[in-house]
């Protein structure tokens, strides 16, 4: 389909109504994050498609706000006193790794430190397992339905941990639920991404965007065509 220089909508729009209206008109589903305006871009060119919002990108807003939430803890700890704040300390220190990852996939020594974390701080401890509790209900949800009902219990348990997120999950609602009907995520585009982003690193001397368009189109070992 080809490259665009830069992520504006005009230059998006520009080249996806390249693909002809017939293209267009047979799109039923488009995955996105929640960044820009694509969804009024994608709901003007594309009338018969759906937009899902990507999961994974809600998922790095969560742990965005469960990181950010352990910074402002240990900042909190400063005014502590002393044997207090040495062991909120101690034990937020090196937990981002931690706290972040999904629970199932924690060696034992990273299962003591998220016990301590918890032991700790009782709000970080209940926003991580929320977030847990956020990534079972996406992998678990087997129609839509269910996937509904199990978030928005979710945010209502969320709400006062969680404000940021919870708020932009309302909005969005829609979208991120259409995730349950069809499963559907940005995995390869993200994939694909970082091929380019490596593609870039070793570009040195590429003089204009059809150079790089050539190139990324050898690295994938397809014909030039299939960019037209």
């Amino acid at each position: 389909m080809g490259l665009v220089a830069e992520r504006k909508q005009e230059a998006i729009k520009k080249k996806m109504l390249e693909w002809g209206e017939k293209v267009l008109s047979q799109i039923k589903e488009v995955s996105m994050d929640m960044t820009g305006n694509y969804k009024s871009l994608v709901k003007k060119i594309c009338p018969n498609a759906d937009v899902t919002v990507d999961r994974f990108h809600v998922t790095k807003m969560i742990h965005e706000e469960l990181n950010q939430s352990r910074i402002e803890q240990k900042k909190a700890a400063l005014s502590l006193k002393a044997k207090e704040k040495a062991k909120l300390l101690d034990s937020l220190k090196g937990s981002k790794y931690t706290l972040l990852k999904a629970e199932n996939k924690l060696s034992d020594d990273d299962k003591i430190k998220l016990k301590q974390v918890k032991d700790a701080s009782l709000r970080v401890g209940a926003m991580h397992t929320l977030k847990e509790e956020f990534h079972s209900l996406f992998e678990k949800s087997n129609n839509l339905g269910d996937g509904i009902l199990e978030l928005t219990d979710w945010l209502k348990k969320a709400q006062p941990y969680y404000k940021k997120s919870v708020e932009i999950i309302k909005r969005w609602l829609g979208e991120i639920v259409g995730y349950f009907e069809e499963r559907t995520t940005n995995g390869i585009v993200g994939g694909i991404n970082t091929k380019l982003k490596l593609l870039k690193r070793c570009g040195f001397g590429f003089r204009n965007l059809r150079n790089f368009e050539i190139r990324a189109l050898l690295f994938w070992h397809f014909p030039e065509k299939l960019a037209q």
